[in-house]
C-alpha cells in the first residue's frame, strides 16, 4: 500500500496537537482525518476506515479508552492499528489502554521526526500482517490471519488486534512454550516498551473469550496452548 493510500485518524481535544502532528504526517504523504473527542472518533473511524488511529486518552464526551473499546467491536476496523498519544504515563493507564484493544502507547511531548518514525514502524506491522495468508486449525478452532477472524464451533469470535496476534502466535505451534521475551518481541515488536503484566492482561482476555482450557501458564517462563 502506497503512502497516499494510507489514512490516519488523529484524535485529540487540543487543536495545536492536531495541527502539528497532522502537518508532519501529511508532509510524509499520508491522508489525515481528525476528530476532537472519542465520540467523534468512533463516527469518523466507521466512515473513513483508517489504517492507523492515533488517539489521546483524556478527552471530553468520550475518553480514548472507551472510544477504543467501541472501535474494536466494529468488524471493518479489525485490522486498524490503534495507538494512544498522551501525556499520561502511569502504569494503570497503559494497561487500561492495552486492555481496551490498543496496539501501542506513545508519550507526549514527542519530537515530530520521532513520531513520524514511530508511525512508519507501526505501519510496517500492517504490511507484514497483510503478507500472511495462513489459516490455522487448532483444537477445532479456525484461525484466519488474512481476515483476522477466529471461528469456534461455528461461532465467530472478534478479537482486538493484539489479542488475535498473541493467539495466532501461540496457535502456530501448539505445545510449544513461548517465553515472555519472545512474545513481546513477536507481538509487540522491539520498538514498544511494555511489561509482562500486559501479556497477562491479554491472556486473561483470551481465556475469557476462547476458553480457559486452551491456555497453560508456565510459571516464570511464559505460555503455551495445550490441546
Amino acid at each position: 500500500m502506497k503512502k497516499k493510500e494510507i489514512k490516519i485518524l488523529l484524535v485529540d481535544d487540543e487543536q495545536d496537537i492536531l495541527e502539528i502532528v497532522g502537518y508532519n504526517l501529511a508532509q510524509e504523504g499520508y491522508q489525515i482525518v481528525t476528530a476532537t473527542n472519542g465520540k467523534e472518533a468512533v463516527q469518523k473511524a466507521k466512515k473513513e476506515i483508517p489504517q492507523l488511529i492515533i488517539m489521546d486518552v483524556m478527552m471530553p464526551e468520550m475518553d480514548g479508552i472507551e472510544a477504543c473499546e467501541h472501535i474494536r467491536k466494529i468488524p471493518e476496523l479489525a485490522n486498524t492499528i490503534i495507538t494512544f498519544l498522551t501525556a499520561r504515563n502511569e502504569d494503570y493507564s497503559q494497561v487500561a489502554g492495552f486492555d481496551a484493544g490498543a496496539d501501542d502507547y506513545i508519550a507526549k511531548p514527542i519530537k515530530p521526526k520521532v513520531l513520524v518514525s514511530k508511525v512508519k514502524a507501526l505501519l510496517r506491522r500492517l504490511k507484514e500482517d497483510n503478507q500472511e495468508g495462513d489459516v490455522l486449525n487448532v483444537g477445532g478452532i479456525e484461525v484466519n490471519r488474512e481476515e483476522y477472524k477466529i471461528v469456534k464451533e461455528g461461532r465467530e469470535i472478534i478479537l482486538p488486534r493484539k489479542e488475535f496476534e498473541l493467539f495466532y502466535l501461540l496457535a502456530s505451534k501448539p505445545g510449544k512454550v513461548f517465553k515472555r521475551e519472545e512474545i513481546l518481541d513477536k507481538v509487540w515488536g522491539n520498538e514498544v516498551v511494555v511489561g509482562g503484566r500486559t501479556i497477562d492482561v491479554h491472556i486473561r482476555k483470551l481465556r475469557e473469550k476462547i476458553g480457559d482450557e486452551f491456555f497453560k501458564t508456565i510459571k516464570g517462563v511464559g505460555y503455551k496452548i495445550e490441546l
